[in-house]
């Protein structure tokens, strides 16, 4: 589908959905920030490894990767949980849960890779001086070393992770925090992801947002309501903002 382009700068609505539709952002981007799983890195296949792997240690069927894919942006928690079919409260969702992490810590990058077209998306970025950085709800302990097993923790200005701080997405403090570290203002910042707490909590730090329609998104979700300031179909769309 195209979209018409419109060099007129739009900024975040919060009143309604924003338009459809693909402007120039070049004038005061200094800073892209992305989410992690789903967005900047295709984490799902080393995911899908580790869940059907507990699944099997506990006497289980593995599952298609096609059905474990959509659940990837909400954590290991959620994957146990629909892996598994537990409720909140079953005694046996923490056990199972540990156990998935011990497992996914051993392959943390055997298969995960970035998206296609983000390697020249970041390329790009950096060429004509704009920083990119990530804020991430994983954990300190997996997003460090899977960054640095890909080569991109000297690359990027900041990685945020879930629990740099007391509070992680939807909440804005993570996404203030990584301004503050690239000495970027929240207007001068775009953030892209492919959850709807991404886009909510990019909109309360007052930036630019994008849904990646890439990611792992469930049939069920409807990003188009999310109120982000647009749509990429691909990584490679992120270049026709800045151009």
């Amino acid at each position: 589908m195209s979209h018409p382009v419109h060099k007129k700068l739009l900024k975040p609505r919060f009143d309604k959905i924003a338009p459809y539709t693909t402007p120039s952002l070049s004038h005061s981007v200094q800073t892209v920030l992305f989410d992690l799983d789903g967005t900047l890195l295709d984490t799902a296949p080393d995911l899908a490894f580790a869940l059907n792997a507990v699944l099997v240690e506990q006497k289980r069927e593995p599952l298609p990767f096609e059905q474990i894919r959509p659940w990837v942006s909400y954590g290991g928690m959620r994957l146990i949980k629909n892996g598994f079919q537990l409720s909140d409260d079953d005694p046996a969702l923490e056990p199972l849960r540990q156990r998935f992490l011990t497992i996914y810590a051993d392959h943390l990058a055997d298969q995960t890779r970035l998206f296609p077209g983000m390697a020249e998306v970041l390329e790009t970025l950096e060429k004509q001086g704009i920083q990119w950085g990530v804020v991430t709800n994983k954990p300190t302990w997996l997003t460090e070393p899977l960054l640095q097993q890909l080569g991109l923790t000297s690359r990027s200005v900041c990685n945020i992770s879930g629990d740099t701080l007391p509070q992680r997405k939807p909440h804005p403090a993570p996404l203030l925090h990584a301004c503050q570290l690239a000495q970027s203002t929240p207007e001068a910042c775009v953030y892209v992801g492919d959850a709807s707490r991404d886009i909510e909590a990019g909109q309360r730090a007052g930036m630019r947002t994008l849904v990646a329609l890439y990611g792992y998104i469930e049939a069920q979700e409807k990003p188009a309501q999310w109120g982000a300031t647009g749509m990429l179909q691909k990584p490679l769309d992120l270049l026709s903002w800045i151009e």
